[in-house]
């Protein structure tokens, strides 16, 4: 058995943390992106804050 330490592991793409290999992603580890379903379910909301705040930034540059 191995140690979860020496399991492979990703960045959440939604919330940034570090999440590990799980057995269940063993077929496709290379596609996943987000460390839970919670996080799936907000990629669409997180990317339109971050669309939203780069933008309010540039505005207030232009001021």
């Amino acid at each position: 058995m191995r140690k979860k330490s020496d399991l492979p592991s990703k960045l959440c793409e939604v919330c940034g943390l570090s999440f590990t290999w799980r057995k269940k992603w063993e077929k496709d580890w290379a596609s996943v992106k987000y460390c839970s379903e919670r996080c799936r379910r907000a990629r669409s909301s997180a990317s339109v804050k971050n669309l939203t705040s780069n933008s309010v930034i540039a505005s207030v540059k232009h001021i």
